[in-house]
């Protein structure tokens, strides 16, 4: 397209740990359209009007109600926010299609049979599906009439995808692929249509299939009994002599791991967004019962132990809020000259998502142990009620813990984080090397300056100071461990977490400064508090981090010396949060919800 060359060049996956992007680049909530607000409206009645009412019936497995919900919002469009309008979607941005995930959340089980069918389930074809199979498929999944379901995981393969035994054999008359092995907690299995399996053609190939529900010799096996999420199908499947038409081989042969990936990418964002919406309903059902409940005469909320809980958990959901859309931003522009209609999508829709799988991993990881902190709070909040089924907060703490393990461990995505960085690097797409060099010198120089009379001053001194932190050890860790480096897991892991702070430290900092060109300090005083209050101690985080990986490559003398670099690097007069916290509080208190 001609105006393409007028354009910005796009914003690299991985650069933040690096360059910092222009305020109007960056995408909040604060952005959201009269339409994205109109969606989140539909949503939430939606919810209150549909699924609130059956909550229980859910948590029960009634697959036939799950489906005819699923329909329901099927006829409202939410089904086909990511489908193209040419294959009978509404072909809604990526910001739109988070909104409805992160407004569903309330939903529990409900969300999650929703987003496996709109995810992981439907997107494979989305992206990656030939003209003939979207245009035979789509339009059913978009409306409900079809139910779909992912099937990457084996009962000897989880984090270790590409060891799948589920094997794929070409038919002697080439007419279809026999598929024989199983597959392991299917999410949507029981009342799914269209299976999204992954098998590896002659025990080699690993390969993407569209499996429709009814062929022969495929079979279910029975419910998982699970911890949470109750209300959500998850079974096993089995294949014996499976035959597959050819023309629903999805994708290229050998090239599943092109899919499984970056549809993992997809619903590792996707992940994020229902987990900032859980967050926030845990807030509000904290908050109201904190306000409600008294003990020595005296409503709990008043006491600075229970508003301490309740301010920590809003600042996490802010911060988990304000990288999930930032993301969400990314992906629009990277997908958003991508035509549907034309037969290498695919290939580009892959290239786009896999730029920023460091970012979908770090919103994942964030996420799911952000949520997992404000619903444990929120339990104790409740006290003896937080433990009891009456309470939805019991079921937001149990329901929350598969997140850390869904769409790819924790532990398999904080390797991810730094390892994709390195490899960008080693490619040329990111200048690392050369910044980690330049840093060098600079250090030799630099002396951090601690004047900070403007807001949010210092804490854009700890974001500067984070990166050049990052650089140091993440740098030096190459220089001496080299291709060793991808063994010490401990020290990947510190990367992993030194660079998701730098990133979420960076989406609070980017979003409060841009609404402050909008507005006074006074009405974002609860966004700066925030950030204020995040900056701080994720920059004690660092600190840390960093000095347990600098011991790690180090001794004698040599750390000795860089110990005294990061104490330079991390100069800074302590910060009265206590007070901040309280401030905070005092506005989740009084409104009793989430609240910026």
């Amino acid at each position: 397209m001609s105006d393409n060359q007028t354009k910005e060049p796009k914003i690299k996956g991985g650069s933040f740990v690096i360059e910092t992007p222009e305020l109007e680049r960056v995408m909040t909530p604060e952005d959201f359209t009269d339409e994205h607000r109109m969606i989140a409206e539909t949503v939430r009645d939606f919810v209150d009007g549909e699924i609130m009412p059956r909550d229980e019936e859910i948590e029960k497995l009634d697959y036939e109600l799950t489906v005819d919900l699923l329909r329901k919002s099927g006829e409202l469009g939410l089904l086909g926010a990511d489908v193209p309008e040419a294959f009978g979607g509404v072909g809604l941005d990526k910001v739109s299609s988070t909104i409805i995930n992160e407004t569903l959340a309330r939903g529990s089980s409900f969300a999650l049979s929703f987003g496996a069918h709109v995810g992981i389930g439907t997107l494979p074809i989305v992206f990656f599906g030939t003209p003939e199979q979207k245009r035979k498929y789509l339009p059913d999944l978009a409306s409900g009439a079809l139910i779909a379901a992912y099937c990457l995981t084996e009962p000897t393969s989880g984090s270790d995808a590409l060891s799948a035994k589920t094997t794929a054999k070409l038919s002697e008359d080439g007419e279809f692929y026999i598929l024989n092995g199983s597959k392991l907690y299917i999410t949507n299995a029981g009342f799914a249509d269209i299976f999204i399996v992954y098998a590896k053609i002659d025990g080699e190939h690993f390969t993407a299939f569209i499996v429709e529900k009814g062929m022969e010799g495929f079979t279910l096996g029975p419910e998982e009994k699970k911890m949470g999420i109750k209300g959500s199908s998850t079974r096993p499947l089995f294949f014996e002599d499976v035959k597959v038409p050819k023309e629903n081989l999805l994708g290229e042969i050998g090239k599943g791991h092109r899919i499984a990936f970056n549809i993992l990418n997809i619903g590792r964002y996707k992940l994020a967004a229902g987990a900032v919406g859980a967050a926030k309903e845990a807030i509000e059902l904290s908050s109201k019962y904190a306000n409600t409940r008294k003990q020595f005469d005296t409503p709990i909320s008043q006491f600075p132990l229970m508003r301490k809980k309740l301010a920590e958990m809003n600042i996490a959901a802010f911060v988990m809020e304000s990288m999930v859309y930032r993301t969400a931003g990314l992906l629009d522009e990277a997908l958003q000259d991508i035509d549907y209609e034309q037969p290498d999508s695919g290939v580009q829709v892959a290239a786009a998502i896999a730029d920023y799988a460091i970012e979908c991993s770090i919103n994942k990881v964030f996420a799911s142990e952000g949520l997992d902190f404000v619903a444990d709070e929120g339990v104790q909040i409740h006290g003896g009620y937080g433990y009891i089924q009456e309470y939805k907060i019991e079921r937001i703490y149990r329901d929350s813990r598969i997140n850390r393990i869904f769409e790819g461990t924790n532990e398999i995505n904080r390797l991810l984080i730094p390892g994709t960085l390195v490899k960008k690097a080693m490619k040329g797409e990111i200048a690392l090397l050369e910044k980690a060099q330049a840093l060098q010198v600079e250090l030799l120089q630099m002396v951090p300056g601690q004047s900070f009379e403007e807001t949010l001053a210092r804490e854009a001194h700890f974001l500067d100071m984070s990166k050049k932190i990052f650089l140091l050890v993440g740098g030096l860790a190459v220089q001496k461990l080299g291709t060793k480096l991808e063994k010490e897991q401990e020290l990947l892991s510190n990367l992993a977490d030194i660079m998701t702070d730098i990133y979420a430290l960076e989406s609070a900092l980017l979003r409060t400064r841009k609404h402050l060109t909008r507005t006074t300090e006074e009405k974002a005083a609860g966004m700066i508090e925030m950030t204020q209050v995040f900056a701080y101690e994720a920059f004690q985080r660092i600190e840390g981090l960093a000095r347990e990986t600098l011991a790690a490559v180090e001794t004698g003398d040599m750390l000795r010396m860089q110990l005294s670099v990061l104490k330079k690097l991390t100069r800074t007069a302590p910060l009265d949060t206590v007070a901040l916290k309280r401030s905070i509080a005092a506005r989740v208190v009084s409104r009793e919800r989430y609240t910026v």
